[in-house]
């Protein structure tokens, strides 16, 4: 009983980073109908900057938020040179760009920073929490503390600020908000820096668990993908609750499954993918659109 409490706990934490980066995507997506394939890269990047910054001397935390900061003008600065030009553009020609920006990032990384791996120092203490027989790490707890506060100002932004009523304005019905004053391009420019900054958050917060290089967060957008394919691509809710139970998922499949193991723990992210898109398109939270012709 408890090791499969231990790998719940340990599933939440996991899922709580994969929640983070499906939210990044939810957000790109949902302002622009567009999945950022680079997504994963951008919060390697992220956590690039950070390290270096703490290997010039600035403390861990410092590091983070300047580095969070940062990649939050660079999400924004993405949707001015590369998003909006491609508005109209066909989907391949998207796509095809945004891979070509992952694989740009990456060698980017590796140029700068070689493909060595470099070891990341975790936010939180390494002391663990005990109840009775049952044992939590402090980073474990962290994580999710950190998730839950980042959801708790995602809802206090969009629902009591001017700021946040005019992004859900401006992703849910373009040519109304226009009409009552709202800047649509200002506010999917923000949106997409947000997203970044998500994506910043999640790569510092796994580095410690993964170790840092540049394909770190391969796995991890895999199963960030899977969390917002289960939850809905247009739903911040089902973000959250796809990538927690992507999380246990993932834990309790690489415990109790002999065969599959640690190494083979991304199979159940595929076939969540997979399953979903063939039973439930949307997700669970997200909505079937309908086209008038």
């Amino acid at each position: 009983m408890n090791l499969l409490l231990s790998q719940i706990a340990d599933g939440v934490a996991d899922g709580a980073i994969y929640a983070s980066l499906a939210l990044a995507l939810v957000f790109s997506y949902r302002s622009t109908n567009i999945v950022n394939f680079a997504q994963g890269e951008m919060a390697m990047l992220s956590a690039y900057f950070a390290w270096q910054l703490m290997a010039w001397g600035l403390g861990l935390l410092p590091a983070a938020l300047i580095s969070i900061t940062i990649s939050f003008f660079m999400g924004a600065l993405l949707y001015i040179l590369v998003i909006r030009p491609l508005s109209k553009a066909s989907l391949l020609t998207v796509v095809s760009v945004l891979i070509g920006l992952y694989l740009a990032l990456n060698s980017l990384a590796g140029v700068i920073w070689s493909f060595t791996i470099k070891s990341f120092p975790s936010l939180f203490p390494k002391w663990h929490i005990q109840i009775g027989t049952f044992s939590m790490s402090m980073e474990t707890a962290g994580i999710v503390g950190v998730i839950a506060l980042v959801l708790i100002g995602l809802y206090l932004l969009f629902e009591n600020t001017k700021i946040g009523l005019a992004m859900r304005a401006a992703a849910s019905s373009p040519n109304s908000a226009i009409l009552v004053g709202v800047s649509v391009p200002a506010m999917l420019l923000i949106g997409w820096g947000i997203a970044a900054a998500l994506g910043a958050l999640s790569g510092i917060l796994v580095a410690p668990r993964v170790f840092l290089n540049p394909t770190m967060m391969f796995g991890i957008i895999i199963y960030a993908f899977a969390a917002a394919t289960l939850g809905g691509f247009d739903s911040a809710i089902g973000a959250v609750v796809g990538g927690l139970a992507m999380g246990i998922i993932e834990n309790l499949v690489g415990t109790y499954i002999p065969w599959i193991g640690p190494d083979l723990k991304v199979i159940a992210a595929l076939v969540l993918i997979f399953a979903t898109l063939l039973i439930k398109p949307e997700g669970l939270f997200g909505k079937k659109r309908v086209e008038r012709l």
